[in-house]
């Protein structure tokens, strides 16, 4: 018997001790991940921002270089050389890019929309993790036009946001070893620790999509966003910022077909505090020219989430994301006026805001007040907890939401995220939701498992402020999703997605189920195939049984331009559906673009009339970077919908210093019909 425990004891070990080594393994391979370093050079006279890394001190600046592919072939060296310089002066840090291409004739430039993804073109992109607490950084990509495209990545990858925007210059060139690029990113713009010898997080990369390879600086990454992963440009020798303050008033005027002329004026100032903390208080936004939401086609029985295209609240929303969403800000309507505050320092990040509304007629509203307050603290190496509450105050009473969240980070590929909140206003019993979320990701493998739980009133409380589709759930949620590169025959891609989701009552009534599975190629020959089949089961009224199969055929959908049409249809909620969709991106000419999409959805039978044709066409003509136009037309026949707008707009101080010319008709709120008659908007907007 003592032998046999012996024996039990010994395997026991083993047992615990391998355990112990296969936790320890993402932190053993990290101690050996060798830190890529590199350095500015500092100079005295700001260099021309053309594409051409001509001046001479280009040629004393270090060189970073030596790119390793992400994909398709992870961890071997880029098939294309990239050498990056660095150069900074009080005002301004240069990045100059040398891009060498083996075919130059099949470079890819053709997006001119700032802001539009640039992952279709031959692109360079640069990563600054200022505070250097590999957690977060500002992004910044461009291609040969000078088109620019930047954001904020946010807890060592989980959020990308393009919504925050820097001043920056960026030119490209193309030359005949390939093409090359020059940025100058304007200090004033970011948030760093003043002082000498800093260093901060860095990365570089340069997509080539026409052989579908990504390539870094620092590799093999496990996620381009991973932060932690980044290296470290060091010996910076940074001063204050002079800009302390940017005001931006802008005037409007509105001319309605059949209304009296109306004119407006309003204000946006920003403050900075010191480097790292900064205050914004806008006065009568102008939210009239934004452009209207997109039709869309929803076979199911949740509301919508719809994006949001306000400035005031697009900059820095990131920090409020999260899973259980405790704050949506299109649940804010057109407003008097509103303040901001971030800040970051000694490892907290805090952001905070505050806006009055007008009264809202539509939905009978009087003036409300909403107040958010966001606090994150940073944990261990890369991770971080945070606290977030969201209210609004109407008629004398308070409803929102309060809650904690955490993203923990074990490794590169080893996460954990959870979350704990309440809610409060009209029911407070049955008002607490929480979620646990491990997960696993590599560069090529996905895999998770989620647990959620949201009390029988949780929702009624939290979507005066948040985003709840529904409550009263008990949730189990999970996804695998595994990308192959096969590179033999006709095959360059292959992805396999795979989720399954069920959910019960709180009571334990079986509520839900459902199986998603998808698989999609990537060809040689630039075309793109796309499988899909998803089985479910609904409780409302009755059990439904729901299942629909789809399929898509691309052309070139690795670049902006391309088309696809796919093809769906299946049984939902007792009625059998076909719904097909088309989608064309085209360049006219260098600066003339053009994108149309048709949806179109049958019922059979249809008692309901539900049967639809949406057309979206959206237009753009850049005659320079900062002077062009934009058409924006939609058709949606089951509310016999049609809304056109068109936008002309001189971009002299950009990003914030412009005139626009615009053009409104059957301007309307998703899923309404436009009475809105002919209107013309004139807008001047001015720093200072």
């Amino acid at each position: 018997m003592i032998g046999l425990l012996i024996h039990v004891g010994s395997k026991m070990r083993k047992i615990v001790i391998a355990f112990v080594i296969f936790l320890l393994l993402p932190f053993i391979a990290y101690g050996q991940w060798k830190m890529k370093q590199t350095s500015a050079l500092k100079i005295d006279k700001p260099i021309k921002v053309d594409g051409l890394l001509n001046e001479s001190v280009w040629e004393m600046a270090p060189e970073a270089g030596n790119f390793i592919q992400f994909e398709p072939e992870r961890g071997k060296p880029s098939s294309m050389k990239t050498v990056v310089k660095i150069l900074y002066d009080e005002k301004y840090i240069y990045f100059g890019f040398i891009c060498y291409d083996l075919q130059p004739e099949k470079i890819a430039a053709r997006i001119t929309k700032r802001d539009a993804e640039l992952h279709d073109d031959d692109s360079v992109l640069v990563f600054l993790d200022t505070f250097h607490d590999r957690r977060s950084c500002y992004f910044f990509i461009t291609n040969m036009l000078g088109t620019q495209l930047d954001g904020r990545i946010t807890e060592n990858g989980r959020t990308r946001e393009t919504t925050w925007d820097g001043i920056w210059k960026s030119s490209g060139r193309k030359t005949d070893f390939g093409w090359s690029a020059e940025i100058a990113i304007d200090l004033s713009c970011l948030k760093y620790e003043p002082g000498k010898n800093k260093t901060w997080g860095i990365n570089f990369g340069r997509p080539i999509p026409r052989i579908l390879e990504k390539n870094f600086w620092i590799g093999p990454l496990e996620s381009p966003k991973k932060v932690s992963q980044y290296g470290d440009l060091k010996g910076l020798d940074l001063i204050k910022a002079e800009k302390k303050s940017y005001i931006i008033p802008h005037f409007i005027s509105k001319l309605e077909e059949d209304k009296r002329t109306e004119v407006d004026a309003g204000v946006d100032v920003s403050y900075a505090f010191s480097q790292m903390v900064s205050g914004h208080l806008t006065i009568n936004p102008d939210f009239a020219t934004v452009e209207a939401d997109q039709e869309q086609i929803n076979l199911t029985r949740f509301e919508l989430n719809l994006p949001e295209k306000r400035n005031f609240f697009l900059e820095g929303s990131e920090v409020y994301r999260q899973r259980i969403r405790l704050f949506y800000s299109r649940r804010i309507s057109d407003i008097h006026g509103g303040v901001k505050l971030y800040g970051k320092s000694g490892g907290y990040e805090f952001s905070g805001l505050s806006v009055q509304t007008k009264k809202d007629e539509t939905i009978e509203e009087g003036s409300a007040n909403f107040t958010v307050f966001r606090l994150k603290k940073d944990v261990m190496k890369s991770s971080n907890i945070g606290f977030l509450v969201a209210n609004k105050l109407i008629g004398g009473k308070n409803k929102g939401t309060a809650g904690i969240d955490t993203s923990l980070y074990f490794s590169d590929t080893f996460k954990f995220t959870g979350q704990m909140a309440l809610s409060y206003g009209d029911n407070n019993k049955d008002n607490i939701a929480f979620f646990l979320r491990p997960s696993y990701d590599s560069a090529t493998f996905h895999i998770h498992l989620r647990y959620t739980q949201l009390g029988e009133n949780f929702a009624g409380n939290a979507n005066h402020v948040g985003f709840i589709r529904d409550d009263n759930r008990r949730e189990l949620d999970s996804a695998v999703v595994k990308t192959f590169y096969p590179r033999k025959r006709v095959f360059e891609r292959i992805k396999y997605d795979s989720n399954y989701n069920i959910y019960w009552g709180i009571n334990g009534t079986l509520r839900s189920w459902k199986v998603d599975q998808g698989l999609s190629f990537d060809l040689k020959n630039k075309f793109s195939l796309k499988f899909g089949h998803h089985q479910g089961y609904k409780l409302y009224e009755k059990e439904f049984r729901n299942h629909q199969s789809e399929f898509e055929l691309g052309y070139n959908t690795r670049e902006w331009q391309s088309a696809s049409v796919s093809y769906r249809f299946g049984h939902n909620y007792d009625l059998d559906f076909q719904l097909v969709k088309g989608k064309l991106n085209y360049k006219l000419t260098q600066d003339f673009s053009l994108s149309y999409e048709i949806i179109r959805l049958m019922y059979d039978p249809d008692p309901e009339e539900e049967s639809t044709w949406i057309h979206v066409i959206r237009a753009t003509n850049y005659f320079t970077n900062d002077l062009f136009i934009k058409v924006f037309y939609q058709i949606n026949s089951a509310i016999d919908k049609k809304n056109i707008q068109v936008l002309f707009v001189y971009r002299f101080q950009p990003p914030f210093g412009f005139i626009q010319l615009a053009y409104q008709r059957g301007t309307a709120r998703f899923g309404e019909k436009g009475t809105q008659g002919h209107t013309l908007f004139f807008k001047l907007t001015y720093m200072f």
